[in-house]
């Protein structure tokens, strides 16, 4: 079945001056839509038995000699088209950075500590209610270059793979009751009434007595609910 077609209305813009990168690497001309072809419709697509038992479980996948610091969180959510039916069999993979706010990466510069038992990405599969879990640490604020005294929000990055690899989306979320959302560039470039849907909510149902406090963050592809995208 054909694609149904993205409501740019809420996503962020692909030029937004205040988030200063996306000057720079932003294309300037129209888009130029390209049709479906066999490449989008078929393969090449990722191996479900290449999942680990442990992929889903970021408070464990990385442990080499005792467990990852910070507050331990449970999210979770369901992967939703534009009439809110379930998207099983979809790919979902999370990066984050630790609880003091670094990236397990070359990259990251961040003067604060890497944590040897955290590697900071997992990946699980959607069952047949469309529904993802994962385990893991809260992650913190850091500093980024942006503008003067920049701070990014505590969030989770997540990619979602469809029926093939050409059919990937990224997006993040936030969490709930964060002072730094009002100052953050790339959240404030998602369209008013459609960042929000960017805010995990808490769920006490969703909690796990005595281990990890838990959240819910559902995405919808398509439709006047969609999650914003980034382009």
């Amino acid at each position: 079945m054909p694609y149904t077609a993205r409501d740019w209305d809420s996503h962020p813009p692909l030029v937004s001056p205040d988030y200063k990168s996306t000057v720079a690497r932003g294309p300037t001309r129209p888009l130029v839509p390209l049709p479906q072809g066999l490449s989008e419709l078929t393969g090449p697509v990722f191996g479900h038995d290449s999942i680990g038992p442990l992929d889903h479980d970021l408070t464990r996948n990385g442990v080499r000699n005792g467990e990852p610091l910070g507050e331990r969180i449970v999210v979770t959510g369901r992967v939703l088209d534009d009439r809110g039916r379930p998207i099983p069999s979809t790919l979902v993979e999370i990066w984050q950075c630790n609880s003091a706010g670094r990236y397990n990466h070359a990259a990251d510069q961040h003067d604060a500590p890497l944590d040897p038992n955290f590697l900071g990405g997992g990946r699980c599969i959607t069952d047949d209610a469309g529904q993802y879990r994962f385990y893991t640490i809260k992650p913190a604020a850091y500093p980024w270059g942006n503008h003067h005294n920049a701070w990014r929000p505590a969030h989770i990055h997540l990619s979602l793979f469809g029926n093939s690899m050409a059919s990937r989306l990224v997006t993040q979320f936030y969490f709930p009751g964060d002072p730094l959302l009002p100052l953050d560039p790339i959240f404030n470039s998602v369209p008013a009434g459609a960042r929000e849907r960017l805010i995990a909510d808490f769920s006490i149902d969703v909690t796990e007595p005595g281990f990890a406090l838990g959240y819910v963050f559902d995405i919808v592809l398509r439709g006047p609910d969609a999650t914003p995208m980034e382009a």
